[in-house]
């Protein structure tokens, strides 16, 4: 049976569709232990992407080490038929959490080991754990030195001598030094340039967001003003948090489960590096920067606004493209090649407890993250437009080239 485009692979010992929780568990375990590790960490989509990569990437080699299904990502690993793919999985997730965020350790391996408990001992469990733990290490040894945690920061601020700038550095500024897991090159997709500024749509843009995602718009409704808050959240717990809810209710033996994870949070990460190599190329000016400075673009339909200010803070980095809009691009292209569109999710946001949003579809909430990021005062929407775009290319190339099929079984 295929499932637009995703194989339904047997697993070395005998398949269950059950079975497939162990990855969405091992997801939202990994996502506790990220929203846990720090803010250097838990403040980045990069970093919990990373993490989620390689966690579920190993997971998806050692499972199919066992019955070989897709292409591997690393180097394939010895066939080990017979072992449990079951302990593989819950292996290579354990490995690879408690080598990356060794202060989760005890959790981690608290979970590990109640995970273990449910599988019979045995020589195929045995098989299986040695498995998920090789898979793991050569992961994480491959992305050791792939510039995620760089210090090196050689940003240059704009300015003239002896005049003062505000001395916050912007976040990523060494994109360059990043290695991403699918794309090869950071710049592979870099988009065009933003709108010219005495061009009408850029006049279009500025009036958009000055007038509805100021704090005090009178344009934008309550349900307006508190999605705009709402989306605040970073991409990658978001999206990560949609593919677990879909996959519950749809779901996938364990194989392709492990395989849509690992290509959800590739194609996410390798967004974010195409989008930031866009924005440190262009570094556009973000709505607060260019609304105070209304009278310098010499455009005569974009009115200065002085005390101007938006709605949400805004994130420290150039506007274009926006980030958010590539991470959504990106992993609504990897939703959508399994799933279609599926029934209603919802979804939360721990930093506004109550609060729920519900859609009929990863369109919906791309839509809605689109308009929500003009609202909130921090993006125009042509930028919006051009990192959707981004993101779905990178969604796209990722799905073409990475952890592909290698065999279809017949159809039932």
């Amino acid at each position: 049976m295929k499932m637009h485009g995703f194989v339904v692979a047997a697993a070395c010992v005998a398949s269950s569709w059950a079975r497939a929780d162990a990855v969405v568990d091992w997801n939202r375990q990994a996502n506790v232990a990220l929203a846990a590790d720090g803010p250097r960490v838990a403040n980045s989509p990069l970093a919990m992407a990373r993490t989620l990569a390689i966690m579920h990437i190993a997971m998806a080699d050692a499972i199919d080490a066992c019955s070989p299904a897709f292409k591997s990502y690393s180097a394939p690993l010895q066939q080990a038929r017979g072992a449990s793919a079951l302990a593989a999985a819950h292996a290579a997730a354990r490995t690879v959490l408690a080598a990356l965020h060794p202060a989760q350790r005890q959790a981690v391996d608290g979970f590990y080991g109640a995970a273990l408990a449910s599988i019979p001992d045995g020589d195929g469990k045995t098989a299986g754990i040695a498995l998920g733990e090789q898979a793991a290490r050569l992961l994480v040894a491959q992305r050791e030195g792939d510039g995620t945690f760089s210090t090196t920061d050689s940003y240059r601020p704009f300015t003239v001598a002896g005049q003062y700038v505000p001395t916050d550095l912007p976040v990523v500024s060494n994109v360059s030094l990043r290695k991403p897991f699918s794309i090869g090159s950071v710049s592979r997709f870099r988009p065009g340039p933003p709108p010219a500024l005495d061009s009408a749509l850029w006049a279009r843009d500025y009036n958009e967001t000055r007038e509805w995602g100021a704090a005090g718009s009178a344009r934008r409704t309550a349900r307006q003003t508190e999605t705009a808050r709402f989306w605040q959240q970073l991409g990658t717990p978001a999206w990560n948090q949609v593919a677990r809810s879909i996959a519950t209710s749809h779901p996938l033996p364990l194989a392709d489960d492990a395989r849509l994870f690992a290509l959800l949070n590739i194609a996410m990460f390798d967004a974010y590096l195409a989008v930031f190599d866009a924005k440190y190329h262009y570094n556009f000016w973000r709505p607060v920067t260019a609304i105070r400075n209304g009278d310098q673009d010499g455009n005569d339909a974009t009115a200065r606004d002085a005390a101007w200010k938006p709605l949400i803070d805004t994130p420290p980095h150039p506007e274009y493209p926006c980030a958010h809009c590539a991470a959504d691009g990106a992993a609504g292209v990897v939703l959508r090649s399994v799933f279609g569109n599926p029934t209603p999710f919802r979804v939360t946001y721990a930093g506004m407890p109550g609060v729920t949003r519900d859609y009929d579809s990863t369109r919906q909430m791309q839509g809605e993250i689109f308009l929500a990021r003009i609202w909130g005062g921090v993006h125009f929407r042509h930028s919006n437009e051009v990192g959707e775009t981004v993101g779905s290319q990178v969604g796209d190339y990722v799905l073409k080239t990475t952890l592909t099929p290698i065999a279809v079984t017949a159809s039932e």
